[in-house]
């Protein structure tokens, strides 16, 4: 009888600490697929630090031109949440039934700049310069990236498009337009704003007027059928905290909605 006491109270015991333990979310299990546009990496980057910590949901972000990514996500791949640098791409996909309508939101906002390499800091000062240089120039594909349509039209706009065609040189993303330029790969360069503040060898010469282009919009939303929806909306609502706000400014965003 004596025995079977113990026995019993040693099982209340294990119970008992199993019991007051600290649990794990569940969510710890749960990893989400977020692709963004590349203009954004380095604030997702840092984010992703901070999302995984405070929810211990795991990220794994993809980033690509808004275009390529489009067509990604068309093709199947694994996706809960696109962030796209213009709405075109995710319209097409919410057109499609990829992207939940009701989940998008207007995340944030960006400037376009005329970038120019060290040997010729001195010699262009603004977009009218280019035509008169015998250079290259380096822009997005138009049909892929959203910065790159941007870029075309500021320069149709200023009746500059015609007269430089012959020197552009097209990339994949931004990023290889800064790297191109960077590099002295090219003499300049189109690029975001939240780009060209990590430049390092290169300089910022213009900051284009809004009304060149249509306004430079990030939308961002949940995949329709993503698997992870409530994983999905967390990490929707983490990227408009107050905190998150502060590295999309600090890496030259505006950003453009509150969480209400």
């Amino acid at each position: 009888m004596k025995k079977s006491f113990l026995v019993l109270l040693t099982l209340g015991m294990l119970l008992g600490l199993m019991w007051c333990s600290p649990h794990k979310d569940s969510s710890q299990s749960k990893t989400i697929y977020v692709l963004a546009a590349a203009s954004l990496q380095d604030s997702f980057t840092e984010i992703q630090k901070n999302f995984e910590q405070a929810t211990g949901i795991k990220l794994i972000l993809n980033f690509a031109g808004s275009g390529t990514l489009q067509k990604q996500i068309e093709e199947g791949a694994p996706c809960d949440v696109f962030i796209s640098a213009a709405p075109k791409q995710m319209d097409a996909l919410v057109a499609k039934n990829l992207m939940d309508r009701g989940s998008s939101i207007d995340l944030l906002r960006n400037r376009l700049v005329l970038i120019v390499s060290e040997a010729y800091k001195d010699k262009i000062a603004s977009a009218s310069d280019l035509a008169d240089q015998d250079i290259r120039v380096s822009i997005g594909d138009p049909e892929v990236v959203p910065a790159g349509q941007y870029a075309k039209d500021s320069l149709v706009y200023l009746n500059l498009w015609e007269g430089i065609q012959h020197k552009i040189v097209f990339a994949k993303d931004v990023r290889q337009v800064m790297a191109y330029v960077e590099r002295g790969e090219v003499d300049a360069g189109i690029i975001y704003r939240s780009d060209a503040v990590h430049l390092k060898s290169s300089f910022i010469k213009e900051t284009f007027d809004e009304e060149w282009h249509n306004p430079i919009v990030y939308p961002a939303a949940m995949a329709t059928d993503s698997k992870e929806k409530d994983a999905a909306a967390r990490f929707l609502s983490f990227i408009q905290n107050e905190e998150s706000i502060k590295i999309f400014e600090k890496n030259g965003f505006e950003f453009n909605k509150k969480v209400e």
